[in-house]
C-alpha cells in the first residue's frame, strides 16, 4: 500500500528499548478532505527520514499492522499502526527513480543518422 501527500511533520527517532528504535512522520494528504496520517520507520529503516524535510512531497509504502493485547484484568484490547518501509520524493524536486542515487549517463542524438541505417538489425 502506499501514502501520498505532503510531509508535515517528522519526529526524531525515539530509543524505545535497548534493541528497538523508532521515528515517525506524518503526511497530508491532498484530497478534498485532507488526512493527516502518522507512519512509524523502525530499526534500520529510521534512516530513511534523514533526507526529507516539512514541506516535500513524498510517496510513502506502508504495511498495516495488528496486534491483540490482554491487560493484567483480562480484558482484550486491539492495536493497529502504520509502517513506513520505503519513502520517495514526488514532483520536480528529484525522479523518485534515482533517489540516492547516481542516475545514468545521458546521451546525445546521433548527428549522423541515415535512412539507410535504420534497418540493420538481424530481425
Amino acid at each position: 500500500m502506499e501514502v501520498s501527500g505532503r510531509v508535515k511533520v517528522i519526529n526524531p527517532e525515539q530509543q524505545v528499548s535497548g534493541s528497538f528504535k523508532k521515528r515517525e512522520i506524518v503526511v497530508t494528504t491532498e484530497e478534498q478532505y485532507p488526512q493527516h496520517i502518522m507512519i512509524e520507520f523502525t530499526q534500520d529503516k529510521c534512516d530513511l527520514l534523514n533526507n526529507y524535510r516539512p514541506g516535500d512531497q513524498v510517496k510513502v509504502s506502508i504495511n498495516l499492522r495488528g496486534r491483540e493485547w490482554v491487560n493484567p484484568q483480562g480484558e482484550t484490547r486491539y492495536f493497529n499502526s502504520i509502517q513506513g518501509w520505503r519513502i520517495e520524493k514526488m514532483g520536480a524536486e528529484a525522479p523518485a527513480a534515482y533517489q540516492g542515487q547516481t542516475p545514468p549517463p545521458t546521451f546525445p542524438p546521433a548527428a549522423n543518422f541515415t535512412e539507410e541505417d535504420h534497418d540493420d538489425l538481424p530481425f
